[in-house]
């Protein structure tokens, strides 16, 4: 699969479809039933500080203003099991973008799809190829 995606990339770029990337990684972001909780395990961990804390939704980073990593709160929490895949890891990419309608013409073209569902500010959801959820977000984020 990884030389297919690989070939279209190849075709887009000559084609003048694409000019090099689509966006940056921003942050990877973990489903758990208390984000806090779970931010301050892993600032604790990782030697990070708490950038971002709007109770459901808490942002980490080594510095401040940066978001290196996200938990956010689900309200039904079933905990994967390691490595059993009837309970899969509950984890997701945030890919920041400068143009998110122009982003989202390139990853469809490179068999990304738009997830349904209602309206989204400031980020928008997509699954890839092999069936993944990620979000590229846009805009301005506020640091804490």
């Amino acid at each position: 699969m990884r030389s297919n995606l690989s070939g279209k990339r190849k075709q887009l770029l000559h084609a003048g479809m694409l000019s090099g990337v689509i966006g940056r990684f921003e942050k990877a972001v973990i489903d758990c039933p208390d984000p806090r909780a779970l931010a301050d395990f892993y600032c604790q961990v990782l030697g990070m500080r708490v950038n971002e804390d709007t109770g459901g939704w808490v942002v980490i980073g080594s510095e401040p203003g940066l978001r290196q990593l996200a938990f956010q709160r689900v309200t039904t929490w079933i905990p994967p099991r390691w490595p059993d895949p009837e309970y899969p890891q509950q984890i997701h990419l945030d890919i920041r973008v400068a143009d998110a309608d122009q982003a989202e013409q390139d990853l469809l073209a490179l068999g990304a799809t738009r997830a349904p569902g209602g309206p989204e500010t400031g980020f928008r959801v997509f699954i890839d190829p092999a069936g993944h959820p990620f979000c590229i977000v846009f805009g301005r984020h506020s640091p804490s």
